[in-house]
């Protein structure tokens, strides 16, 4: 979306410090936080905020934009007046419409789930909502990060304190409803924390409800699918656990779920070690040389995205099943046969594959919207 596109760079730009999108960014910035913080008594909280997307009133989430645009002090943004893109936020925010049982209404509250413009918005409001309490935590030298609604707070209070005053936040706006967690022991995006008498120890957390099923190995998916699984799981492995064993405990419920989906186990290794060589070491992980390697996976900065030259690039994709297996190879061996010699050739073809659009992908792809009901036309 258009607005979308010019809006959330700026707020992440604004938010950088406290806004986290994943539980690797999670890791990075405790990571940046001072240990010697953390005591004996630090308390680890997690908060969710209560349906943020459907309790943000219209006119107030429009308003939040105003102020981060305010507050780079902006004219205007991708070409577009900072007025026209007020006037074109509040117009999505407040033209919302869905059908129900055969009649349509109108979303007056809230803004529609699923939208891009939705989470920018959520985001910005609950920024300027947040802002006090992130005064309040730093000032106590603790630790506070958000990801959409849900807020992570490690601090050296008494329990008493904190919900204390987790019931005086809930008094900032009536539109946020806070619940807490407090204890030594959290569970915060897919990491597991813990206050071991005054050291943070992290690991993988994975929910009651989880099952060990991935890309079973005999599906017709290209290989180098397959191949990412292992490497991806291991590589969060190394990245979350904060001791060597909690990693070895991670790698082998790894290695039994891999097992179970029909993964060899000499594919299992060539995976894992393949994660060891990028980083270039083939050492064997003992207790004095994880952290310093843990430490070098850490530090590996984030892949640049390459841009694409789509004058010299051609996209075709397909659908695939098994008997297309060998169609790519078919496709460049004739691409050669009658275009090697030709201007053409100057274009590179890339193929890509796409999956069938059928019941299953249809039901993994239904979201569940939270919707405020206003009236029926």
């Amino acid at each position: 979306m258009l607005l979308d596109d010019i809006l959330r760079p700026l707020f992440d730009k604004m938010a950088s410090n406290t806004i986290i999108t994943c539980g690797f960014e999670f890791i990075k910035k405790l990571q940046q936080w001072p240990y010697d913080n953390m005591k004996q008594e630090s308390l680890l909280c997690t908060i969710d905020v209560a349906d943020l997307y459907t309790m943000i009133r219209q006119v107030e989430g429009v308003l939040s934009l105003k102020r981060m645009l305010d507050h780079f002090n902006l004219k205007q943004a991708n070409g577009l007046k900072i007025e026209a893109i007020i006037r074109l936020a509040r117009f999505v925010m407040q033209n919302n419409y869905f059908k129900y049982d055969g009649q349509f209404y109108h979303q007056i509250r809230g803004e529609a789930m699923g939208s891009p413009l939705t989470l920018t918005i959520a985001n910005c409001y609950m920024y300027f909502f947040e802002q006090n309490i992130i005064k309040q935590i730093n000032n106590s030298h603790g630790f506070y990060v958000r990801y959409i609604d849900d807020i992570f707070i490690t601090i050296n209070w008494s329990n008493r304190h904190l919900a204390k005053q987790v019931d005086r936040w809930n008094q900032f706006d009536l539109n946020i409803k806070l619940s807490a967690n407090i204890s030594f022991q959290a569970d915060f995006l897919n990491v597991h924390m813990g206050n071991q008498d005054g050291k943070l120890f992290t690991s993988v957390y994975q929910k009651s409800s989880y099952e060990p099923y991935y890309l079973p190995f005999n599906s017709i998916h290209l290989l180098h699918m397959k191949k990412n699984i292992p490497i991806t799981m291991l590589l969060r492995a190394i990245r979350y656990c904060s001791t060597l064993q909690a990693y070895l405990e991670e790698r082998s419920k790894l290695r039994m779920a891999l097992l179970l989906n029909k993964y060899p186990n000499h594919f299992i290794d060539q995976q894992f070690n393949s994660v060891l060589r990028k980083f270039n070491t083939d050492e064997i992980f003992t207790i004095n040389n994880y952290n310093s390697i843990r430490q070098k996976v850490l530090n590996t900065p984030f892949k640049e995205k390459v841009p694409i030259d789509y004058s010299t690039k051609m996209f075709v994709h397909f659908t695939y099943c098994s008997n297309m297996k060998t169609f790519p190879q078919k496709f460049h061996a004739l691409w050669n046969k009658y275009f090697g010699e030709s201007a053409v050739n100057d274009i590179t073809p890339v193929l890509g594959t796409r999956n069938v659009y059928n019941l299953q992908r249809r039901l993994m792809n239904t979201h569940k919207l939270q919707l405020i009901v206003s009236y029926k036309f």
